[in-house]
């Protein structure tokens, strides 16, 4: 099966302060014009509208004081959790803590609530730059169906980003030596059944696919042992990718120790999860010796520096990854534990925290632009996105300098200066798949502040449900 946006069928981006492609000769072309034709990039050069004899009412957007980028790769995210942020009580918690009070709001998300929360993540993603993301969707709570990646799908085509859902679960619940209580558990044959009727819905292997699927179990702390091996077995089958937490904190390294006598990757490695079609989260406790294994079989990585940050979990290994050939995506992950969307916003903390702990030379701008566009590519197995080039999908962000925030950066290092500079991290123009998605730093059709009163009703209502439920005012500091 194939799906489409209705990419126009031609549109001309002219005069460009800088136009960095990110292709494998890393050029960046000042004073340049990017013609797209239907879903992918025609051309790339100076005065395109007289060398390709275009029409003279051809569309046109003036790249004029821009950068122009490939559009960002969004490889790690839980759309729901932008409901619950900033919950008074678990604002100091560590990940174990945090997520088990969480646990206990998210058990009452209905239909309603799963799409007002994917509206404000992929709102939140595209006005940053994102083009692409994923979404690990593992939340399925007892009472609500399990349609529920259906619903991510649907909002992602209404706004028009492209996406690369993974289907998650947690199966091993409280009462069987899992974290989560068991109102969020599901059965693994109902899993794999899931696997099987999303594939062959919706996965599209076309080569400018607006959807593609690829499973999830949640993390080795909330998933059977069965499970993982079935899902290797089921996505291998299938040719999709996998993908699940991993060595994010100190304490899932004592829970797997004391359940499977392992660490983290070693428990996943023996069911099969080693090799190309692997992606993990976080990894901020791995080895260089783990390293280095992921580097030979081909894993990649997520990298979530916001999200390890607010919970206290640590720095993952970066640099070092890099170094040994490992590919590294940019996630924002859960915005109940960054709080944020921003991913343009993930790229300067990682420059940051890096530098800060690695010293100078630790990570540039442009390592952190890389694993926001080819890295993220790589992550998510999609040779189409992450490059600006001939034949490459037409998706383009455009990054305006002529702001304060940016003031001295345009005639000294353009590129870095969305780094560097960048404090302000929204976009002026976003084209995905040949079509204007953002214009203005605007997204097309959205009523913005209705979506901001409708999250907030979301929100209300789990709190009072949690508060009745539970007895805890979650708006309240535990310590102050």
């Amino acid at each position: 099966m194939t799906d489409s946006s209705q990419p126009q069928d031609l549109l001309l981006i002219e005069r460009c302060r800088v136009v960095a492609c990110f292709d494998d000769a890393r050029r960046e072309l000042d004073h340049t014009d990017i013609l797209i034709e239907g879903p992918a990039i025609r051309a790339i050069g100076k005065n395109l509208r007289e060398s390709e004899k275009l029409p003279p009412d051809v569309p046109t957007i003036d790249g004029r004081g821009h950068v122009a980028l490939p559009g960002f790769i969004n490889v790690h995210h839980h759309f729901w959790q932008t409901l619950t942020r900033v919950m008074p009580r678990v604002q100091n918690a560590k990940l174990f803590d945090w997520l088990v009070e969480q646990y206990h709001l998210w058990e009452s998300l209905d239909v309603d609530g799963f799409r007002t929360g994917a509206r404000v993540a992929l709102s939140e993603l595209l006005l940053t730059g994102c083009t692409t993301t994923s979404d690990h969707h593992y939340l399925f709570p007892t009472a609500a169906p399990v349609e529920l990646i259906d619903i991510d799908i649907d909002v992602a085509r209404e706004l028009g980003i492209r996406f690369q859902p993974t289907r998650g679960s947690m199966t091993l619940g409280e009462d069987d030596g899992g974290l989560p209580p068991m109102t969020v558990i599901e059965k693994d044959e109902r899993v794999l059944a899931d696997y099987e009727r999303l594939i062959s819905k919706y996965h599209d292997t076309s080569p400018y696919a607006m959807t593609r699927i690829s499973l999830a179990p949640c993390a080795p702390f909330n998933v059977t042992t069965h499970l993982f091996q079935e899902t290797v077995n089921v996505a291998r089958r299938h040719g999709v990718k996998i993908h699940t937490h991993l060595a994010e904190t100190a304490d899932e390294d004592v829970y797997c120790a004391e359940r499977y006598n392992k660490r983290p990757f070693d428990f996943v490695a023996d069911q099969g999860w080693e090799g190309p079609d692997v992606w993990f989260a976080h990894c901020v406790k791995i080895n260089q010796e783990e390293i280095e294994r992921f580097a030979r079989s081909g894993v990649s990585v997520a990298h979530c520096p916001s999200a390890n940050c607010r919970l206290g979990s640590g720095i993952a290994p970066v640099p070092a990854m890099l170094k040994a050939g490992v590919a590294v995506g940019f996630g924002v992950d859960g915005s109940a534990s960054n709080d944020s969307g921003d991913l343009l916003g993930e790229a300067r903390l990682a420059f940051l925290l890096h530098r800060a702990v690695g010293g100078e030379n630790a990570i540039s701008a442009r390592d952190c632009l890389y694993m926001l566009t080819r890295g993220g590519a790589a992550v998510l197995g999609n040779d189409r996105i992450g490059r600006l080039e001939p034949g490459a999908a037409a998706d383009v962000v455009l990054f305006d300098l002529d702001q304060v925030a940016f003031a001295g950066g345009p005639s000294t290092d353009p590129v870095a200066a969305l780094i560097h500079c960048g404090t302000s991290h929204h976009v002026s123009w976003s084209i995905i798949n040949g079509r204007i998605v953002v214009e203005r730093g605007r997204i097309q059709g959205l009523a913005e502040q209705q979506l901001v009163r409708d999250a907030n009703a979301v929100t209300e209502r789990l709190v009072a449900h949690g508060m009745k439920k539970r007895g805890i005012d979650y708006l309240k500091h535990v310590e102050w």
